[in-house]
C-alpha cells in the first residue's frame, strides 16, 4: 500500500512544508485523531449538509484552506473513510460519514471507521483481545508494519486516542476490544410500535429506510408554520440535489440540474 502522502497528494490541496520532513510509511494511518476527524464532517454537514467546496469548508472552521494544518485534518477524515475529496475541490459525506454525527448510528460508525484505517486493523488484528505491549514496544511493532520511524511515536499517540475514542477501550484499558452494541437498543427499535412516528421522517418505520443523507436533510427542516424564506428553501433545495448527485445514477448525458432564485 503507498503512503500518506502518495496516496492523498493528488487529490487534497498540499500546503507548503507538509510531510516534507516525515519518514515515508508504507501502511496508511492519519495524523490526527478520530474526534477531530468528526469534526471536518460536522463542518460539511453545517456548511452544505452532504457536500461543500474545500475553500468553504475552511472558511468555515476558520482554518487556512492552503494549511497544513486544515489538510492534515481533511485528510484524516478521508482515511477514517467517512468523506470522499473531488477533484475541483468538493469534498462530500461518505455513508459512514453521514451516519457518524447521527446519534442513533454514531458508536458503531465510529467503531468501524477505526477499523477503516489500515494501521488500526493491522494493531486491532495482532493484539485483539490480548494485552497491548508498552509504549516502546507498540511502537516497533508499528514500524513492522510499514510505519516510518520518525513517525511511529506520533502514530502510536493518535491510535490510542482514536481507539478510545471510538469505544474499543471501554471494556478493558490495556487492551483493544470491539466495543459492545447493547442488545436492548436493537430490540427497542424492533419493537416500534406501528404507527408510531419520528419527528421529520412523516412515518412509522418508513423513514428508517430512508438514506442517511435525506435523513439528515429531513432533521434541518424547519417546524411547519415557522418562517422560511426564499434563499433558505433554494439552499436546502440545494443540498438535496448534492444528496440525489451521492445517492443515485444517472445518464452520462444527462443535464445538470440548476436551482436558484427567480428575480
Amino acid at each position: 500500500m503507498e503512503s500518506q502522502e502518495k496516496a492523498t497528494v493528488n487529490e487534497i490541496p498540499k500546503a507548503k512544508g507538509v510531510g516534507a520532513t516525515a519518514e515515508r510509511s508504507t501502511i496508511e494511518f492519519p495524523y490526527s485523531d478520530l474526534d477531530s476527524a468528526i469534526e471536518i464532517v460536522r463542518g460539511v454537514h453545517e456548511v452544505g449538509g452532504t457536500a461543500c467546496e474545500y475553500d468553504q469548508l475552511a472558511a468555515h472552521m476558520g482554518l487556512e484552506a492552503k494549511g497544513g494544518g486544515f489538510r492534515i485534518r481533511v485528510t484524516s477524515a478521508k482515511i477514517y473513510g467517512l468523506l470522499n475529496y473531488e477533484r475541483g475541490g468538493r469534498t462530500s459525506l461518505t455513508d459512514l460519514g453521514i451516519k457518524i454525527i447521527d446519534p442513533q448510528s454514531d458508536k458503531p460508525a465510529r467503531a468501524e471507521a477505526f477499523l477503516k484505517v489500515p494501521l488500526f486493523a493491522k494493531v486491532f488484528e495482532e493484539f485483539k483481545g490480548r494485552q497491548l505491549p508498552p509504549q516502546a514496544g507498540l511502537e516497533r511493532a508499528m514500524i513492522t508494519y510499514g510505519v516510518g520511524a520518525k513517525v511511529a511515536k506520533n502514530a502510536r499517540q493518535v491510535l490510542m486516542r482514536s481507539a478510545k475514542q471510538a469505544g474499543y477501550f471501554d471494556l478493558s484499558q490495556d487492551r483493544l476490544t470491539a466495543p459492545p452494541i447493547r442488545e436492548t437498543e436493537r430490540e427497542e427499535k424492533k419493537q416500534k410500535p406501528p404507527g408510531e412516528t419520528d419527528k421529520k421522517t412523516g412515518g412509522d418505520d418508513g423513514g428508517s429506510r430512508l438514506h442517511p443523507a435525506f435523513q439528515l436533510l429531513l432533521q434541518t427542516l424547519p417546524d411547519p408554520g415557522t418562517e422560511w424564506d426564499a434563499k433558505q428553501r433554494m439552499n436546502w433545495l440545494v443540498m438535496a440535489n448534492s444528496a440525489f448527485n451521492m445517492i443515485y445514477k444517472s445518464e452520462q448525458d444527462a443535464k445538470e440540474i440548476e436551482i436558484n432564485l427567480k428575480p
